[in-house]
């Protein structure tokens, strides 16, 4: 393969390709096993939770809004806070960052391939489940060295695949609601209400990795603005109708493994199930390879900041893809997917992310003071307040993690400083 250094990125997604690509990161496979979840924990209380947890997530989206109208590099929140609070904090956040999208691609590829065995139940065998998460894997390893601009074709086709699905669900669920279904009779506890909030940020979270491509976008610092913020509109109706049907239609909501599939079954037969079974396959796909192409910029972003080796800026000569950078991370991506489970990266996946958003939030007013950095494209209206009051609801989410998950954030967190430490490059 011939080699070529420096960052030629090519910018091959538009406006609408970004939109597709934000939706295939959020709406993965949280939102097809958590509405259960969250019912366990808080009942019908649990549509105020994801009322809450959406105004968290619109203060976040509004924070990364105008952040990202600052940039046009690679990088996304490595980046803001490479430039907010220097080397060492920048470093951490595109570490965990990195370490978190390797273990949520290998936890939704062990899940869509136990929907895969809806199909084929021999799947999740010893023999054909390494095998086809290897299938996997070099699939979208390939989608992905062979340009950006296919990649994002593949994008919108699984963005539409997992939406007519989801609508489908919606319409006619609308129609099947027993209002009998949703009671407030009994209201949870506080910690049980929390609790169900931070569960969800798994579901309304991912959209940030788009960020990380903005080299490879047209116009990153006006199209980021405004296509984050219309995804979150559209994904907080399309949630909490979601939910409503679940409970509205789902008396045995709260022991439900497959919600989505259980409630289609009573309200729409076998066929219904199928289809929403379909739709959880190519919701998940479409996902993995939107983490897939964000995943694998983080090494050439680091490289390009030199806080990685220069080696990992390497573009391909003619699909002008940081091909070293996407070899890497997918041989890492291959190794924890052939040892994970799903629900082993869902609690640790959400307190990291949490991490870095109040890193971004708090970065927005560091920011708006450095003389050095682009002025924002979309400036937010009492930005400062904003700002200040996601980071305090992100605290107060992590204040609910376990000693366990503390531990296990604490070892990562000590594997980066350790590389940060004996890497030997540059510091800036």
């Amino acid at each position: 393969m011939t080699q070529k250094r420096g960052p030629e990125l090519v910018r091959g997604m538009g406006r609408w390709d970004l939109i597709a690509l934000i939706i295939n990161l959020i709406i993965g496979a949280g939102i097809f096993g958590l509405p259960s979840k969250v019912f366990h924990l808080a009942g019908s209380y649990s549509i105020l939770a994801y009322v809450g947890c959406s105004i968290l997530m619109g203060l976040i989206m509004l924070c990364f809004a105008e952040v990202s109208s600052r940039f046009s590099s690679t990088g996304g929140p490595y980046l803001y806070a490479l430039r907010a609070f220097g080397p060492f904090i920048g470093y951490e956040v595109g570490w965990l960052m990195w370490l978190t999208r390797i273990t949520a691609f290998a936890a939704v590829c062990n899940l869509l391939v136990t929907y895969i065995s809806f199909f084929w139940p021999a799947a999740t065998s010893s023999t054909w489940r390494p095998l086809i998460i290897t299938g996997i894997v070099v699939t979208l390893t390939l989608i992905n060295l062979i340009g950006v601009r296919r990649s994002a074709v593949v994008n919108n086709f699984f963005a539409i695949g997992k939406l007519i699905p989801l609508v489908l669900f919606i319409v006619i669920g609308l129609f099947f609601i027993d209002p009998q279904n949703i009671s407030f009779e009994s209201s949870p506890s506080y910690n049980s209400l929390s609790n169900a909030m931070l569960i969800l940020v798994f579901a309304f979270t991912g959209f940030e990795i788009s960020t990380i491509n903005a080299g490879e976008v047209k116009n990153p610092r006006r199209n980021f603005p405004f296509s984050m913020l219309i995804v979150l509109v559209f994904v907080v109706i399309i949630y909490i109708l979601i939910q409503v049907i679940c409970i509205g239609t789902l008396p045995e909501l709260a022991e439900s493994e497959r919600p989505l599939v259980d409630a289609a079954n009573l309200f729409a037969g076998p066929l219904g199930a199928l289809v929403i079974t379909i739709g959880a396959v190519l919701s998940m796909t479409g996902s993995l390879n939107a983490t897939m192409l964000g995943c694998t910029r983080l090494p050439f972003a680091l490289a390009e900041q030199k806080q990685a080796p220069e080696i990992l800026q390497m573009t391909h000569p003619k699909f002008k893809t940081p091909w070293l950078s996407i070899l890497i991370s997918a041989t890492a991506i291959l190794v924890v997917s052939l040892t994970y489970s799903f629900m082993t990266a869902v609690t640790m996946n959400v307190i990291i992310k949490l991490i870095t958003y109040g890193i971004i939030c708090i970065s927005l007013p560091a920011l708006r003071k450095k003389k050095d950095i682009k002025p924002a494209r979309y400036k937010l209206r009492g930005g400062i307040i904003v700002a200040v009051l996601a980071f305090i609801i992100c605290i107060w989410l992590l204040s609910h993690s376990t000693i366990n998950e503390i531990l296990q954030l604490v070892v990562a967190i000590s594997v980066g400083v350790v590389l940060y430490k004996t890497s030997g490059l540059k510091k800036m």
